[in-house]
């Protein structure tokens, strides 16, 4: 087992999502520069496909920080993976941070597809990313509520498919299933047995 603790840090991604929360990319730098030197292993530095700004704002810090790995999300969607590949690419390395929603509700509802074409859409994502880089994280957005044999499947299908790290994020804070979820004899199985090592793929609940 690796006992090694990696800092992931989305301050400037998810944290800007706060109300009232702008930064310029001048002010995203500085703070890229204090991450940096705390030691921040991932700085998570925006969605590029989201904006011009914060496409300016991921190139930017790739850039200019060379001690932390600078990482760029996108949705599950070729065009979003290839905008955080070209704004990321002055970085010696970085990260592609690919999602898809994987609970009932958002399947159902939003993405208004079958769970098997979800699966296969985060499969073909991540292979995509790869293209770019080794190291792809793949989130399940609202990992809380989507049933638990329906999240192992995809956990499985992302490190088969190439996820070096999976996300497995509390998008509607519920605490107590995330609990049920990181204890569930099945969710620790599915790390066990993908075809790839689990020993590749690290972990993160968020």
């Amino acid at each position: 087992m690796n006992d090694q603790v990696i800092i992931f840090d989305t301050t400037l991604r998810d944290g800007e999502q706060a109300l009232s929360a702008s930064l310029t990319v001048k002010e995203k730098l500085q703070i890229a520069y204090a991450l940096e030197r705390l030691g921040v292993d991932v700085i998570e530095a925006g969605f590029p496909i989201s904006s011009p700004g914060d496409f300016e704002s991921v190139q930017t810090i790739a850039k200019h920080i060379k001690d932390s790995r600078v990482c760029a999300l996108s949705r599950a969607v070729a065009k979003d993976i290839d905008a955080a590949a070209e704004a990321l690419k002055v970085a010696d390395a970085f990260r592609i941070h690919t999602f898809i929603s994987t609970s009932t509700v958002h399947v159902q509802d939003k993405l208004r597809r079958s769970y098997d074409d979800v699966v296969e859409m985060g499969v073909k994502a991540v292979k995509h990313a790869r293209n770019y880089t080794d190291d792809v994280e793949f989130s399940c957005e609202d990992a809380g509520r989507t049933p638990i044999d329906n999240l192992c499947r995809m956990v499985e299908a992302a490190i088969d498919a190439g996820a070096r790290t999976i996300n497995i994020p509390d998008t509607v804070a519920t605490p107590s299933r995330m609990n049920s979820v990181a204890s569930s004899r099945r969710f620790s199985i599915a790390f066990q047995t993908s075809t790839k090592p689990s020993s590749l793929c690290t972990v993160m609940m968020t």
